[in-house]
């Protein structure tokens, strides 16, 4: 057994760093994989990290409810508006806020937000928070600014250009950084951020929304749909569940969800990292001997009881891999000898560019952005964040068939050549439901070719987006805006 732990700590130590190398941008780590380096060495120590699952819906009214705080909002929408960023292109058609929303005063924990609102009849369009995962990592930085947001940061990190596949054209988008410790969320409780995890951000995420609201009251009624990526797989069902159990009991808001959408999602630790291997295997980045060995010797159901055989071609496999960018496996690091592209398309540097965007003063001033109380300069991923990670379950697929059986729209989406949370993974996750089939797979069309495949099942579809990384939007923009599209309607992705 000692060995086995020697061996598993030397693989969860290595993680993707061969993979990733020093090219991987200003985080120069992998977050996911760092928390789930964090579960296995606490398990093995035996320090408390609760992987237990979810709650479920099974909520007694007789429990009561606990109203969360709602601070006084008058002025503070007008306070917010952003009269311009710096550097951003003339013709702007759409008004965009930032600020803050205090989700508790005692500790002095507030949570940042950018809210873009549609450029045409905002009124008339639905409203849409966005999160992405991490956990510990940036909405606005990844999200807003280099995904789906109006705007892209320019190579010389100074300036922006407008995103023509930006979200906003059809939806009114909240970027929020969350939980407090992220970007430039705060809290004034050193203490608070030992509390970080998935409970504490779900919590959180949801005072801020009915906070939000009695800031921004014209969108009390509308309807409201919760998107994201990667480890807001746990994040977003999280936030919808409390949303629809606190709908059914609170006096507050009641807050009108219609869907969610979660892309490359990582929802189950067993069926993701069968399929991230299975992945790797199927796309030639590892042999068939050590694909074998994988399949012969290693049970994920169960990571800290791995085999020393297993342990030996799992790291066999990170190590065959070689230096890529294992979320887009296709796509070209950024080096030091990388240019901007000149077909417009995705810069694979871009993360640097909005680090120095968004540590620039005049921008942090303009985005009203509280800068004195934070530990460091803007990041785009805290790593002390993912580090004390409080709670993590092993699985959020109950939470997922709970919401199925709901009246809210279900969508899992997934670019289909990033390499860590694959396509596979997904398809893998999906599986364990057992859903009966609505919609047969199909090729769905933007653009005169395919963009991608889905299959819709009783209350759940499944969406691929071709040629699409991690991030789907950053790569293949147009394709993700028609997939966005096509959900808030209510509607499968086009077949022609």
């Amino acid at each position: 057994m000692k060995a086995t732990c020697m061996l598993l700590q030397l693989f969860l130590a290595c993680g993707w760093a061969w993979v990733l190398g020093e090219a991987y941008g200003t985080r120069g780590f992998d977050p996911l994989e760092n928390l789930m380096r964090a579960k296995w060495f606490k398990k093995e120590s035996g320090a408390a990290i609760d992987t237990s699952a979810w709650g479920s819906f099974g909520f007694e009214e007789s429990k009561g409810y606990d109203p969360v705080y709602v601070g006084q909002q008058d002025g503070l929408m007008e306070a917010d508006k952003i009269d311009g960023l710096p550097g951003q292109p003339a013709g702007v058609k759409f008004d965009q806020y930032a600020g803050y929303v205090t989700v508790d005063p005692g500790h002095g924990r507030a949570l940042f937000y950018y809210f873009a609102e549609a450029p045409v009849e905002p009124s008339t369009k639905p409203l849409v928070l966005w999160l992405n995962g991490g956990p510990g990592c940036s909405s606005f930085g990844y999200g807003a600014m280099m995904e789906l947001g109006p705007f892209r940061v320019k190579s010389d990190g100074k300036t922006l250009y407008q995103n023509p596949h930006a979200w906003n054209n059809v939806a009114n988008i909240i970027f929020l950084e969350s939980p407090a410790g992220v970007g430039f969320s705060y809290s004034n409780t050193t203490s608070d951020y030992n509390l970080s995890g998935d409970k504490r951000t779900a919590e959180d995420s949801y005072a801020f929304l009915i906070n939000w609201l009695e800031r921004f009251p014209q969108y009390k009624t509308r309807d409201f749909y919760i998107t994201g990526e990667s480890y807001a797989g746990h994040y977003v069902p999280q936030l919808a569940q409390k949303i629809l159990q606190n709908n059914k009991i609170t006096n507050q808001t009641v807050i009108s969800l219609r869907g969610i959408a979660i892309g490359n999602a990582w929802i189950d630790d067993e069926t993701g990292y069968k399929g991230l291997y299975d992945f790797l295997w199927t796309h030639a980045l590892t042999s068939d001997e050590i694909h074998e060995g994988i399949s012969l010797n290693c049970n994920f159901s169960s990571v800290t009881s791995l085999s020393e055989a297993c342990i030996t071609y799992l790291s066999q496999a990170i190590r065959s891999v070689g230096i890529i960018y294992i979320y887009n496996i296709y796509f070209p690091l950024c080096t030091t000898s990388s240019s901007p592209p000149t077909d417009g398309g995705f810069d694979p540097c871009s993360e640097n560019y909005i680090y120095s965007y968004l540590n620039l003063p005049q921008v942090q001033k303009a985005l009203h952005a509280n800068v004195t109380g934070l530990p460091n300069p803007w990041i785009s991923c805290s790593v002390e964040i993912i580090n004390i990670w409080k709670d993590s379950p092993t699985t959020i697929l109950p939470v997922i068939q709970e919401l199925m059986k709901s009246n809210i729209s279900v969508w899992i989406y997934s670019g289909d050549v990033d390499g860590r949370v694959p396509v596979t993974s997904s398809r893998y996750s999906i599986s364990t439901f057992n859903a009966s089939v609505k919609t047969p797979w199909y090729p769905w069309y933007t653009q005169e070719e395919v963009g991608g495949y889905a299959v819709e099942y009783q209350g759940l579809a499944f969406v691929t987006v071709r040629d699409a990384g991690h991030s789907v939007p950053s790569y293949q923009p147009a394709r993700a805006l028609t997939l966005f599209s096509s959900f808030i309607k209510g509607k499968l992705p086009p077949r022609n």
